[in-house]
């Protein structure tokens, strides 16, 4: 066979719809950035053949899940589809995993969908610009929210940073991380590791959840109580909470051997000066500004496909992208731009521009 026959894309065969599929959806799904750090993808193979067996055309560029120890047999396995990333890009609904450069947007079939989860690129003029210059619905997953009203996307993923940072804690601590050689847990006759969270959120209960289970001694300090109390009616009885509090922060800082930060309730800062009383080797993680996550990109992409594949079950109940966007508030939660408009009010305020109402152009248009 020569090259020119092996490059033709493959014949697929004809799906048969299932039961409550209405309309076929054709999705593609992008590699990450070569000159990024990111490894996380959003679908597994075995996700993409669930939403192939249903009847829509699912298809990923070449090697787009290299870091997550999924070839290109994997997925072609289950009936997707492997192209360039230009033909990729080309599709209706484009899936990456963080927001895409302008050279890839243009590439994007006008009024076409990206769909991806937020970070700093979308506070980028140039990158909005291009967005809406080409008509493309931007959705970003981790803002959008269940039918109950949580940010399933986001929960999920904050839940696995959390986890992993105490994963990184204790590594950190261990000879072969370079540290001192000790356990979080303690074991009979030695006291265990201290571990000494500040913040609040998703992420914070399962790094306080995964150190108690680990055997640590966990502290969660907050300028809130109210978010103290959520913290212990979820952690339980074994997790100590605190107000920050200039003396008790003091003194829970002297002897932590692990300090986790994230955002707290009221805007908060550590003082600088509590860097020379900490310990020689603490093991020191903002989890405000790191992603954990991508150390374990596999976990990643199963607990993201298991609730893209609902999600892209209704979309196709429900007729596509519009139709979801429509008659789904949860998914307009999560819209950047929408047919040209930029209608995320975050982002137009960063920017210095004026942003639409979502709920507006929704009901004009019908």
């Amino acid at each position: 066979m020569n090259n020119e026959e092996t490059n033709k894309p493959q014949s697929q065969p004809e799906m048969v719809l299932e039961e409550g599929f209405e309309q076929p959806l054709n999705i593609g799904m992008v590699s990450n950035y070569n000159d990024s750090e990111e490894t996380r993808i959003l679908l597994t193979p075995e996700a993409c053949g669930i939403l192939v067996s249903a009847g829509n055309i699912v298809t990923v560029e070449a090697g787009v899940g290299i870091d997550v120890d999924f070839s290109d047999e994997d997925y072609a396995r289950y009936g997707v589809r492997i192209a360039p990333r230009e033909q990729v890009l080309a599709l209706p609904v484009v899936l990456s995993y963080r927001p895409l450069q302008v050279a890839d947007i243009r590439r994007m079939q006008p009024g076409g969908t990206n769909l991806c989860m937020l970070d700093n690129t979308l506070f980028d003029r140039k990158v909005v610009d291009e967005y809406l210059s080409r008509n493309i619905t931007l959705g970003c997953l981790n803002n959008m929210l269940s039918h109950n009203g949580e940010p399933i996307f986001a929960n999920v993923l904050d839940e696995i940073d959390g986890r992993v940072a105490i994963m990184y804690a204790q590594e950190n601590l261990s000879f072969l991380g370079g540290g001192k050689g000790v356990l979080l847990a303690g074991v009979a006759g030695i006291n265990p590791c201290e571990v000494l969270i500040i913040g609040t959120g998703t992420k914070v209960m399962f790094a306080a959840m995964a150190a108690i289970a680990a055997g640590a001694s966990v502290t969660v300090m907050d300028n809130d109580i109210s978010s103290l109390q959520e913290m212990r009616d979820f952690c339980g009885d074994r997790l100590t909470t605190c107000a920050v509090h200039p003396r008790v922060l003091l003194n829970r800082v002297k002897t932590a051997d692990v300090i986790l930060l994230d955002h707290c309730t009221r805007d908060f800062e550590m003082p600088r000066t509590l860097d020379s009383v900490m310990k020689d080797n603490v093991y020191l993680l903002d989890l405000a500004d790191t992603d954990p996550s991508q150390s374990v990109p596999r976990t990643v992409a199963m607990a993201m496909s298991n609730i893209l594949v609902n999600f892209f079950e209704e979309m196709a109940l429900k007729n596509g992208v519009d139709g979801m966007i429509v008659t789904t508030p949860g998914m307009q939660e999560g819209i950047v731009t929408y047919r040209g408009k930029l209608v995320d009010k975050l982002i137009a305020s960063y920017l210095g521009t004026h942003g639409m109402d979502l709920g507006l152009l929704l009901a004009g248009g019908n």
